[in-house]
């Protein structure tokens, strides 16, 4: 990031959009709520199965009895540009925890921001974005977890191209375009197409107006307008909405084609009989509230910039109470030694002044 980019302060919380359809169900299951158990069965041998080892995953046994009642997935849009690559080496430009309650099949989502400044084991503090760069989805789960206190086990890995084809496959997209995006969206087409390997086209005009796959990941990848990065997590948001409308107007034979296509580009460590269990319950997934996290930060530039939790203990104890309803929770002894390391590093207090979400642009 250049120092010349200047910060702009932000809502310490963020509303989605009334996202209608949870996000592993979109990249997942939307054939399987649709079809006969041997239909879902032969499409789920289309994903791409990676293993992980759960002992590095950084889980203590407190949050783990604490949370047993939740089942917490994270998913991930990464970076890469190959078909084939969800590996080391692809940032996670977004990140997102699916909290779901299994006593009520309440769904509370949580995007954590990319820059946000943690700590990532075996590299020390940096951005959250760099932890699946440098481990995969093994060290990114594990900085998840020893940062937040939680016990997530499981992940889906979705990157450019998954995105795009599944645009294109459903007709596109509508999108209401600002006036302000469509010169960052013209930008970055050609690097998009090239990416993916299809053809660029650009954006002409403001407004509503249907986008396709190239377009739509153009679009929400922008982070170089007013809102910087929260205001690119909330484009995707809107995306993977507009794909799910559209996708509940196909028919069998349309969602089958979508399925044939699109499924082999997920990278999960979920196997076959643990996504056909959540198919019971899938249509009763109630999204009761999204939110950005951290919830309050201040800005730290030294080479690059980062988004600082002020502070890490205090915004993983509102987490926790927002989320799993643990009142007066008490972060662990991982959390409050990372704590102390960014005070140190940062100088950033609770009596720092002007602690804001703030973000880059």
């Amino acid at each position: 990031m250049s120092k010349g980019r200047r910060l702009k302060e932000e809502p310490k919380k963020r509303k989605h959009r009334g996202l209608k359809v949870f996000t592993v169900i979109v990249v997942i299951l939307i054939v399987a709520i649709l079809c006969a158990y041997y239909f879902v069965v032969g499409k789920l041998d289309l994903i791409n199965h990676q293993e992980i080892n759960k002992d590095n995953l950084a889980i203590n046994n407190s949050t783990n009895e604490e949370l047993k009642g939740y089942r917490n997935i994270a998913i991930f849009g990464i970076d890469s540009r190959a078909e084939d690559d969800y590996g080391e080496g692809n940032r996670s430009d977004c990140i997102i925890i699916a909290s779901i309650n299994q006593d009520t099949n309440d769904v509370k989502l949580v995007s954590v921001y990319r820059d946000t400044y943690v700590q990532i084991e075996g590299h020390g503090l940096d951005k959250i974005t760099h932890a699946y760069s440098y481990g995969g989805p093994e060290l990114a789960l594990n900085t998840l977890n020893s940062n937040l206190d939680l016990n997530i086990e499981e992940f889906v890995t979705v990157n450019w191209k998954a995105v795009a084809d599944a645009v294109d496959l459903l007709g596109g997209v509508t999108i209401d375009i600002d006036s302000s995006e469509i010169k960052q969206i013209n930008k970055y087409v050609n690097e998009t197409a090239k990416s993916t390997g299809k053809t660029a086209k650009r954006v002409t005009k403001s407004g509503e107006q249907t986008l396709n796959g190239v377009q739509a990941v153009t679009y929400a990848r922008i982070r170089k307008t007013s809102g910087g990065d929260y205001k690119r997590a909330e484009r995707m948001r809107t995306v993977v909405e507009a794909m799910a409308d559209v996708a509940k107007t196909k028919s069998l034979t349309e969602l089958n084609k979508i399925a044939d296509e699109i499924l082999p580009e997920i990278s999960t460590n979920i196997n076959s009989a643990d996504i056909l269990s959540l198919i019971p319950t899938a249509l009763s997934f109630n999204i009761k509230e999204s939110i950005g996290w951290p919830y309050e930060t201040k800005g730290y530039s030294k080479n690059g910039w980062y988004g600082v939790p002020v502070t890490l203990k205090t915004n993983v104890e509102k987490l926790h109470e927002e989320v799993f309803e643990q009142d007066d929770y008490e972060p662990s002894e991982t959390v409050e030694e990372i704590n102390e390391k960014i005070k140190n590093r940062t100088g950033y207090t609770l009596d720092t002044s002007e602690v804001t979400n703030t973000t880059i642009y």
